[in-house]
């Protein structure tokens, strides 16, 4: 190959350099001029004929190397071990290699769409418009195919497989011929297969307890003790029999069990029916056996969680699903928390041990404190107030300055407080005030204390949660993953009928000379008479007892019942709410309340309680136009039907027989259409399950 492509310029140079000196010469010898002159003419047109024959000879070369280029280029299109294909812009094939055959259910033929021979493999973003149309697209992506292959006894059975696409526009530099894209496709399917077989053999560490182990006891003698146990160990081995599982028995009440997330697949796809099969089992004083279950699983992308982590994980979940009241499953995937189960009530607890603890403890934060601020949810009903109104009275007990902060809106509970207005002691005058008022607490030490709700965007004022760091929290409501993080004390007890039943227990004993007043204790009574519909649904021993403590310390009944009624406005929008209702089979009733007027959300309350009395009604739902953005959302239920477990679809919770939501920015027909859906579901399988 010829090592420039023209000398013809640099002996331009040089030529012009011997002329220059001819010419001097001249000046001294015209006869030795002329003779160098005619010297000069010769190298000139050998020169010449030189640059061209060096000029011909390097573009046959060339040609020769460009034709061998392009033949090579076939060559390595054509045998390359991927599939490659030429399409315009509507998928038309204009081109492929041999190899791209081998991935076809038939033979493609040039002007065929790709879809029609090979489905799956050709993704919409290759022909998506570019903001600059002169813009070279490219890229890459994993395409999922499926082809069908016959087996010798013509049974036709369908497999996938999996490739790596990689695309690219070819420049063209002719505006009129439409735009070719190339297409390389790799099978990957044993890389990704291995990824699946990966991912479904991760480590999953469950951590299962037996709900209230005591109180399932109480009253046994060994004997019977150890048959109840040995029923349950039976049934989760054979739940973890076939899944292959390692199960072991750690302590009286917990079982550690390690499986494969293949196995956890197949245990979420039969919605864990072992809590149903354990709650089959019955105590001989007839509280049934429940599990709670908290389940970690190891994550896909990190091989250096250690089983330590997992362990801490599986624990954390295990009390979430405790807080929640037990009897159901608690895990996440894809950091989205799930549950599981759920169905039955949490069973209450007989001892006040934990009641004892925490009052003592809350005394002890309280007197430490030099200004205490009190909060329920926001749009207060009696359980709120009611248990806001309690811990006040501990607060004035130690004579601290203290404020119970409601929310704007006290539609609900106007009768109460006007109560409190026109009380003659004055023992709680001044100390209501409005989350408008309130500003940036000037104490050094200031205390929240959070009541009937743990959940920050439901309180009162939230943003006191981020002004004050002390905070503690009293509530019955089963716990939702948004809770109030880092409290000082987080007193939860999901057994509980309300939290005025709560919190009447810690006055029990906060201190044996605290005055509670007739006034306070009307509203810590309102409040539990709420919650339980007249002491009708989640109703226990305790409940009777702190409804009793709260008799001798004052409590009327008659100002409860005056507070209770409804004026003629109210009783008419109630009529219209059952009128409008509409009946779904499984004992389902929901209605609306499209029109705003105040007082709403106790009035839907009220009728969805009023309806939840017709005979073969297990279920009712209202829901309310709360405002021109926000529906609200009231839910009741009798028996082992769990209302919170639907309302927790739609951002809501409270816990089993009694739960609410709102939502924003929706249509309240539609979305009545969706709660129908998810609550006609969860009642037929409930149902299936008891069948």
């Amino acid at each position: 190959m010829p090592k420039n492509l023209s000398a013809w310029p640099d002996l331009l140079i040089n030529l012009a350099v011997l002329l220059i000196m001819i010419a001097m010469l001249s000046q001294y010898n015209k006869f030795l001029a002329a003779a160098a002159f005619l010297v000069w003419i010769v190298l000139l047109v050998f020169a010449r004929e030189r640059c061209s024959d060096r000029k011909k000879r390097f573009e046959e070369y060339f040609d020769s190397l460009l034709g061998s280029g392009n033949e090579l280029m076939y060559y390595a299109m054509s045998n390359i071990p991927q599939a490659v294909m030429v399409v315009n812009e509507i998928g038309q094939m204009q081109w492929c290699n041999e190899l791209t055959q081998n991935f076809t259910d038939i033979a493609p033929e040039q002007g065929m769409l790709v879809e029609d021979f090979w489905h799956g493999i050709l993704n919409e973003e290759i022909f998506e418009p570019t903001e600059n149309n002169d813009e070279i697209k490219s890229g890459s992506y994993i395409a999922k195919t499926f082809y069908h292959e016959t087996h010798e006894d013509g049974e036709i059975v369908e497999t996938v497989r999996y490739f790596r696409v990689r695309y690219r526009q070819m420049q063209i530099r002719n505006a009129n011929y439409p735009k070719l894209t190339v297409i390389f496709a790799q099978e990957i399917t044993k890389y990704e297969n291995l990824k699946v077989e990966y991912k479904q053999s991760r480590t999953v560490l469950m951590y299962i307890q037996v709900d209230n182990y005591d109180e399932i006891m109480q009253g046994l003698n060994e004997a019977e003790k150890t048959a109840l146990m040995l029923s349950v160990s039976e049934e989760l081995e054979k739940w973890m029999k076939p899944l292959k599982g390692f199960l072991q028995r750690v302590s009286n009440d917990l079982f550690i069990a390690v499986v494969e997330r293949y196995a956890l697949n197949q245990m979420i796809e039969m919605k864990f029916s072992v809590l149903d099969r354990v709650r089959q089992i019955v105590s001989k004083n007839g509280i049934p056996a429940t599990l709670s279950i908290g389940v970690a699983i190891a994550e896909d992308k990190s091989d250096i969680q250690s089983m330590a982590e997992l362990g801490k994980h599986a624990e954390e979940r295990l009390s979430a699903a405790l807080s929640r009241g037990g009897d159901q499953v608690a895990l996440i995937i894809d950091d989205k928390p799930q549950y599981f189960g759920g169905r039955s009530k949490a069973v209450e607890k007989y001892t006040r041990v934990r009641a004892r603890v925490t009052a003592n403890s809350l005394h002890e934060h309280m007197e430490n404190s030099d200004e205490i601020f009190i909060m329920g949810h926001t749009r207060e009903d009696f359980d709120a107030f009611g248990a806001a109104v309690g811990v006040g009275v501990m607060a004035r007990h130690l004579n601290k300055n203290f404020h119970i902060v409601l929310s704007e809106s006290q539609d609900s509970i106007e009768k109460i407080i006007n109560q409190f207005k026109r009380d003659k002691d004055l023992i709680f005058d001044d100390i209501f005030v409005k989350v408008s008022d309130i500003g940036v607490p000037s104490s050094i030490n200031p205390l929240l204390i959070v009541v009937d709700t743990h959940i920050p965007k439901l309180t009162a004022a939230p943003n006191l949660l981020d002004r004050i760091k002390n905070v503690i929290v009293i509530d019955h409501h089963r716990k939702n993953d948004v809770a109030i993080k880092n409290p000082l004390i987080f007193y939860h007890e999901p057994s509980a009928s309300s939290a005025s039943e709560m919190v009447t227990e810690l006055l029990m004993y906060f201190d044996d000379k605290v005055y509670i007043g007739k006034l306070a204790a009307t509203a810590l009574y309102s409040g539990i008479v709420v919650d339980t519909k007249s002491f009708v649904v989640q109703t226990g021993v305790r409940t009777f007892e702190a409804a009793a403590y709260l008799r001798r310390n004052g409590a009327d009944p008659v100002i409860v019942r005056e507070l209770f009624m409804a004026d003629y406005e109210t009783t008419v929008s109630l009529a219209k709410a059952k009128a409008q209702s509409e009946y779904f089979e499984g004992g389902l009733i929901i209605s609306t309340m499209p029109q705003i007027f105040p007082n709403i959300q106790a009035m839907a309350g009220q009728a969805a309680d009023s309806m939840l009395t017709i005979e073969g009604v297990r279920m009712t739902i209202i829901l309310f136009q709360l405002k021109n953005d926000m529906v609200g959302v009231s839910a009741r239920s009798v028996g082992n039907l769990n209302v919170q477990v639907i309302m927790e679809k739609f951002g809501g919770g409270g816990h089993q027989n009694v739960a609410g939501a709102q939502v924003k920015n929706t249509n309240i027909i539609e979305l009545k259409n969706k709660i129908a859906k998810v609550a006609q579901d969860y009642i037929f399988e409930s149902d299936k399950i008891k069948s």
